[in-house]
């Protein structure tokens, strides 16, 4: 379970999954074996995340490999991260007032015994402890662990959702703002009202290779209710006209300027942009810290092999720079929450992908699914 802040890792870990496992990923993917066998999924979220990997770069080589129809699977779930970040593009409110009440119910739970033996992974359920260590160790969870971990620290343990979704932020390589707190909506029955995930003895047992016993939980629990509702905001995803002779920002999301749409224009200089914990309504750990900042580091050095003048910045110098600012955009959350409330506004740069695929977003992911050959015929 290493996660080397890297392009380089990142390009090995996808060829290598590619050509030694994606043919068994449909029927193996929903295993967890282990921290120590994680052959059965390419582990590439973190870099997808960052932008070190994008959806269509991963897809293609897929698709070199096998047909659609056999990766069909595989390709629904790289996708499944652009329509989380579509449908919160389209109600941006969801995540502000995620913060909002994530504030209120901090300062409720600050010293609230279960939830801090939670955090610890001090309960009585022996593989929810397991997995708060792995998340702290490896800076990663399998995607059904971390539906099983949801489900129990809602239902079982009876915390707020929005404190597990804050905790995943803080230890996760790939956590962001649409995955992170859209899925633990989804899990609590909030995201698609009345229909939330219920972890069961059976499905841990099984799908851990029976590694772990005496699950107790509860498994008969409702739905959590929520009485606010979001209505779609329209947006407009267009681009400037004028890109050229620009001072370029870059966020932590899109860390490969080199295969992106917009490489061969001609920027007068490449910011990219480091966020500290100060900057953030959720403090992120030490690790997470340091993995986003070596994939700075790296995507700096990438660039400054191409002849192009480029530094890192702290978020807070962007206002010094003066005018003529263009940035890619950084999607909902801490970046784009910086910028607004120190009222920078910026043009910014959107991919054709998202341009294209977030139209598609304004509904459920099984309706988005229908779209997933039109976007692969556009883009592949």
């Amino acid at each position: 379970m290493q996660f080397e802040a890297s392009k380089a890792n990142a390009i090995d870990k996808l060829n290598n999954f590619v050509e030694k496992n994606l043919s068994d990923y449909s029927r193996l993917r929903n295993f967890d074996f282990g921290p120590d066998k994680r052959d059965n999924v390419s582990c590439l979220s973190p870099y997808v995340t960052h932008g070190v990997l994008n959806e269509i770069e991963i897809i293609k080589k897929s698709l070199a490999k096998f047909s659609f129809s056999k990766n069909e699977k595989f390709i629904q779930e790289v996708l499944w991260r652009t329509y989380w970040k579509g449908w919160l593009e389209l109600r941006p409110n969801v995540w502000t007032d995620y913060l909002v009440s994530l504030s209120s119910i901090r300062e409720k739970f600050v010293d609230n015994k279960e939830y801090l033996n939670a955090m610890e992974g001090n309960t009585n359920i022996e593989c929810f402890n397991e997995w708060v260590k792995e998340l702290k160790e490896n800076n990663y969870l399998h995607n059904h662990t971390r539906m099983w971990f949801a489900s129990i620290w809602i239902f079982t343990l009876d915390l707020p959702w929005q404190l597990g979704a804050e905790f995943f932020m803080q230890h996760l390589y790939d956590g962001d703002a649409a995955s992170n707190t859209l899925g633990w909506r989804w899990v609590a029955g909030v995201q698609t009202q009345g229909k939330h995930y219920l972890a069961s003895e059976w499905n841990i047992k099984k799908f851990t290779n029976n590694r772990f016993n005496n699950i107790k939980l509860n498994e008969n629990a409702p739905p959590k209710v929520s009485e606010k509702t979001h209505s779609i905001v329209k947006q407009n995803f267009s681009n400037p006209q004028t890109i050229d002779q620009k001072n370029l920002l870059i966020f932590e999301n899109n860390l490969s300027f080199e295969t992106t749409e917009f490489k061969d224009f001609k920027f007068k200089k490449i910011y990219l942009i480091s966020n500290k914990n100060e900057n953030r309504s959720i403090k992120l750990s030490e690790k997470v810290i340091k993995f986003k900042s070596l994939l700075i580091k790296d995507q700096e050095q990438r660039i400054k092999n191409q002849s192009i003048d480029c530094v890192i910045i702290d978020i807070n110098e962007v206002k010094n720079i003066g005018e003529d600012i263009i940035g890619l955009y950084p999607t909902v959350g801490e970046n784009l929450d910086y910028l607004n409330s120190n009222n920078l506004k910026l043009n910014f740069l959107y991919r054709k992908l998202d341009q294209f695929s977030w139209q598609y977003c304004n509904k459920g992911f099984f309706n988005f699914k229908n779209y997933i050959p039109k976007i692969i015929t556009m883009f592949t």
